[in-house]
This record gives C-alpha cells, structure tokens and sequence, in this order.
C-alpha cells in the first residue's frame, strides 16, 4: 500500500489455476517477482511468457499487460508497482482464446 511518503505498492497475490487479471497497464510501471508456482505474463502484441519461481519481470510505463496463474497450477507473486505517475488503469477482460494462445 503507498504512502505519504513513498509511493510505491506492493501486493502478494496468489492465483487460483486459471485465474488471470483483466488486461491493464501502470503509467509509473510495474515489477512481478513469481514466488511459486507457474504463471504467465503477456503484453499485448508479444508472446506470452511462462513465470517459475524466482522469475522476475520489468513491465515498463503504459504496456498494455495481464498475468495470471497457468490453466493446471497455483501461481503466487509479489506485484510492485509505483502510482506516482497514477493508479493502475483496468480494461476489458482477458478471454478464454488469448490466455489458452
């Protein structure tokens, strides 16, 4: 949670299998660290990409993205992010045909 004096959150967020956030994007950026499990992160116009504990992944300013746990297993991360620049911005939701791609 951010405060007066630090603007930067912090979230650990366990997945059920199957379960994803809605597309969304940071405008102060985003850092998942994968603390378990197998998850994915995907940007927009990118492949999709495979979390195992221990990974780490930068989401620059503004990248349209969604992350979520894998159809089959848990996933757990720590989301960091910092809403200097904003709160996150939530958009549609991601469909049963993206997140099988």
């Amino acid at each position: 949670m951010a405060d007066s004096l630090n603007p930067v959150t912090v979230g650990n967020v366990t997945f059920e299998p199957g379960a994803r956030t809605k597309w969304h994007l940071h405008p102060g950026g985003q850092i998942l660290l994968a603390i378990d499990g197998v998850g994915y992160y995907h940007e927009k116009g990118q492949p999709k990409k495979i979390l195992r504990k221990g990974d780490a992944i930068k989401c620059p300013p503004n990248i349209l993205h969604w992350h979520g746990a894998s159809p089959d297993t848990a996933f757990v991360q720590v989301a960091i992010g910092n809403n200097e620049k904003g709160a996150v911005r939530w958009l549609e939701e991601v469909t049963d045909a993206v997140y099988h791609q």
